[in-house]
C-alpha cells in the first residue's frame, strides 16, 4: 500500500506546475474531455511506486469524480455518521481542504446498495462551482465557497438515487434527471439559477447517464442516453432534434463523442436475445395473480420473479398495486430493450436509427462504466474485468482479454499518453498499452474500494477511493 508523503520542495515544484488558473471560458464537468487526456501529458503507469504518489488525503465517502479546475479540485461528500452532504474544495497542489459547504437537505435519498447520495460530479467554469445532490437539488458557490444561488429539486422517486451530473454549455447549466416518474431535461441560467427551459422526457424511465455536448461542423446539440433511446436536443430551446432506438432498459454509461461519431455501450439484465425478461399480457397476469378480483395486481399477490423484484419502479403511483397502465409501460420497456455498443453519426431529424447508425456490437458490454475511444479503438470493460476492444470506425472486434482486477467495475475508463486506465471496485488499477494488440502494462492494488472515475490533468491522475483522494504523477 502506498503511503502519503511529499517534501516541501516537492510542493513548491507542484505549485509552480499547476498554480495557473484556467481562463474563465474553460469549463470542466464529468467526462467533458470524453475521458481523454492531452497526449502531450506524460502519465504514470506505476501506482505502486512511492515516488509517483504526490499526495494522499483522507476524504469523506462519496463516488462523485474529481472536478479539476485551475488550482482546485471540487468533489461532493457524504458523512455517514452525521448524515451530512457537502461540496468540498481541495488545493490541487497539496490536497488540503480549502472549504466545505454542507447541503441543507432535510432528508437523504435512498440509494443503491453500492451507491452514494454524493454521486454526481460537480461542474466548474473558473468562477463558480455547481454541485447537484438528489437529496436536495442544485447549489452554486463561487470558487471561494460563497453560496450564490440554490434550486431545490429532489428527492426523486427512485430507490437507486440520482447519479446524472450537471454539465456547462455556453451560459447554461444542463441537468438531466430520468427516474421512475417525471423524467426531465432542464437548462438553468448559470449566473442566477433561473430556469431557461424544461423539457419532459415522456416515455423514459430511470437511467443515470449524463448529457454530453456534440459539436459538428454545422451543428451543436445536447445528446442524452436514456432508457431505449439516444436523443439529441437543441441547446437554446430544448427542442427534440433526432433520436436513435436500440439501447438497454437502464443506461448508466455516458456517451462519448470522438472521430465524428457518438459512441454508447450499455448492458442491463434481460436485454440479450438469449436471456430476455418479459412481462405477460395484463389480462393473463390478472388471471394468474389477481386473487381478490379487484382488477389490480397487488404486491402481496405476486410470486417471486422479475416483476416483484422491480415492483418499486413499476408501481408509479406507489399505492402497492399495479394498474394496466403501469404494467403496460414497463412491459414495453422490457420488450424493446437491447443491449448494445453503438456508433451514431450525429445529425438529421426525427428517427435516424436506420440512416445514421454506423455499426452495432452486442458482446462484452459494460453495465456502469463509460467506455473510451482512443487512437481509433473503442475500449470497454464489463464486470469480472473482461476487456473488449473494437475498431472505432467499423465496430469490428479487435481483441478481448481480462484485466488484473476481478469483480465489478464502476469507474469509467480514461486514456492518455498511449495508455488506457481501468479500475475495479476492489481498487485494482490495470494499465493497458493503447494499441490494437494491446497488452497489460502494469497493475496495482490500492486496497481501497473505487467507484469514482479518475480525472487527468497536466500529467497528474486524481483518483478517489472510499477513504481518500490520491494524486499520482510521474516524477
Amino acid at each position: 500500500m502506498v503511503r502519503f508523503r511529499f517534501s516541501v520542495a516537492g510542493v513548491i515544484v507542484i505549485l509552480g506546475c499547476c498554480g495557473t488558473l484556467l481562463v474563465a471560458d474553460d469549463v470542466t464537468y464529468f467526462r467533458h474531455d470524453n475521458g481523454i487526456a492531452a497526449d502531450s501529458s506524460t502519465l504514470t503507469a506505476d501506482f505502486g511506486v512511492e515516488s509517483n504518489l504526490v499526495w494522499r488525503v483522507p476524504l469523506n465517502s462519496g463516488i462523485s469524480s474529481p472536478c479539476v479546475h485551475g488550482d482546485r479540485i471540487f468533489v461532493t461528500t457524504f458523512d455517514k455518521e452525521s448524515r451530512e452532504l457537502a461540496t468540498v474544495a481541495l488545493n490541487r497542489a497539496t490536497g488540503a481542504t480549502l472549504w466545505t459547504r454542507v447541503v441543507p437537505a432535510e432528508r437523504i435519498e435512498e440509494v443503491h446498495q453500492v451507491g452514494s447520495p454524493a454521486s454526481c460530479t460537480p461542474a466548474c467554469d473558473g468562477k463558480r462551482v455547481y454541485s447537484f445532490f438528489g437529496s436536495y437539488g442544485l447549489l452554486c458557490h463561487d470558487i471561494d465557497g460563497q453560496l450564490l444561488w440554490k434550486r431545490q429539486l429532489g428527492p426523486f422517486q427512485d430507490e437507486f438515487g440520482a447519479s446524472s451530473s450537471p454539465i456547462l454549455v455556453d451560459d447554461l447549466l444542463i441537468l438531466n434527471q430520468d427516474h421512475d416518474v417525471d423524467c426531465v431535461l432542464m437548462a438553468f441560467d448559470k449566473l442566477t439559477g433561473k430556469t431557461r427551459w424544461q423539457i419532459p422526457r415522456d416515455g423514459f424511465t430511470r437511467s443515470y447517464s449524463s448529457p454530453i455536448l456534440v459539436e459538428t461542423a454545422d451543428d451543436r446539440s445536447l445528446v442524452v442516453a436514456g432508457a431505449l433511446k439516444l436523443v439529441a436536443y437543441d441547446i437554446k430551446t430544448g427542442t427534440l432534434k433526432w433520436w436513435v432506438n436500440g439501447l438497454s432498459r437502464i443506461v448508466d454509461p455516458t456517451p462519448v463523442y470522438a472521430e465524428g461519431l457518438v459512441y454508447i455501450a450499455t448492458w442491463t439484465p434481460g436485454g440479450d436475445p438469449s436471456s430476455r425478461i418479459a412481462m405477460q399480457p395484463y389480462d393473463e397476469a390478472l388471471t394468474t395473480y389477481d386473487n381478490n378480483q379487484d382488477g389490480l395486481i397487488a404486491k402481496s399477490e405476486l410470486s417471486e420473479g422479475p416483476v416483484l423484484q422491480r415492483f418499486f419502479r413499476i408501481d408509479l403511483d406507489q399505492d402497492e398495486k399495479l394498474s394496466r397502465l403501469e404494467w403496460g409501460k414497463h412491459g414495453r420497456v422490457f420488450e424493446l430493450a437491447q443491449n448494445a455498443a453503438t456508433a451514431v453519426r450525429p445529425g438529421g431529424t426525427g428517427d435516424i436509427t436506420e440512416s445514421n447508425v454506423a455499426w452495432t456490437y452486442r458482446r462484452g458490454l459494460p453495465t456502469v462504466p463509460s467506455s473510451v475511444v482512443y487512437r481509433g479503438v473503442m475500449y470497454m470493460v464489463k464486470d469480472s474485468g473482461i476487456i473488449t476492444t473494437l475498431d472505432a470506425a467499423t465496430g469490428e472486434l479487435i481483441k478481448q482479454g481480462r484485466a488484473r482486477g476481478p469483480g465489478n467495475y464502476y469507474a469509467s475508463l480514461v486514456a492518455g499518453d498511449g495508455k488506457v486506465y481501468l479500475i475495479s471496485e476492489r481498487g485494482v488499477i490495470t494499465v493497458l498499452t493503447a494499441d490494437r494488440d494491446w497488452s497489460i502494462l502494469s497493475s496495482h492494488d490500492l486496497g481501497e474500494r473505487v467507484l469514482a472515475t479518475p480525472a487527468v490533468q497536466d500529467g497528474r491522475i486524481y483518483l478517489r477511493t472510499d477513504e481518500a483522494m490520491y494524486c499520482f504523477s510521474k516524477p
